[in-house]
C-alpha cells in the first residue's frame, strides 16, 4: 500500500475535501509545491490557482480551485486553508471568461487606482480559474 497523508481542505464556508493523499500539489507563492507524506513541516501562503489531490483509491486527480490562502503541513496532515474553494467540477468557465473580460476592460478604463487594483485582482483570479479548468480537461499524468 502506498504512503498517504491526512489533507483537509477548508474555506471561510466550507470543508471541501478531508481524506487521504499520496501527493498534493499546491499553487505556492513562488511556484508549486509538491507535499508528500512525511514532507517537512512548513507553513506559506498560497495563490490563486489549482490544488492537485492525488488519492490511492484513484486514478484521476482531484481538482480544487482555491483563489489564495494558507497552506500547512505537519507530521501526519496537510491542512490547505483558503479564502475560497471551489471543485474542480463545479467551476464555472462562462463566468470566468466573463469576469475576466469585465477586469480587461476595467483596467482599460480606469478612474483611480483603487479602481484598476481591483481589476487587477479580480483578472488574476478569473484567470486562474480558467488555468485550472484546463487542468481539469487534461488527462492526469
Amino acid at each position: 500500500m502506498a504512503m498517504t497523508v491526512h489533507v483537509d481542505v477548508v474555506s471561510a464556508e466550507e470543508q471541501i475535501f478531508s481524506g487521504l493523499a499520496e501527493v498534493i500539489v499546491v499553487p505556492g507563492e513562488m511556484g508549486e509545491l509538491g507535499i508528500y507524506p512525511r514532507h517537512t513541516a512548513l507553513m506559506t501562503r498560497i495563490k490563486p490557482g489549482a490544488v492537485r489531490i492525488k488519492r490511492p483509491d484513484q486514478e484521476q486527480e482531484e481538482l480544487i480551485y482555491v483563489s489564495g490562502g494558507m497552506l500547512e503541513v505537519q507530521p501526519g496532515v496537510v491542512t490547505v486553508l483558503a479564502d475560497t474553494a471551489i471543485r474542480g467540477g463545479d467551476l464555472d468557465e462562462a463566468r470566468a471568461k466573463e469576469t475576466k473580460q469585465l477586469a480587461e476592460e476595467a483596467m482599460k478604463n480606469r478612474i483611480s487606482d483603487i479602481d484598476y487594483a481591483q481589476a487587477q485582482a479580480e483578472l488574476a483570479e478569473a484567470i486562474a480559474q480558467l488555468r485550472a479548468i484546463d487542468q481539469l480537461r487534461k488527462p492526469s499524468h
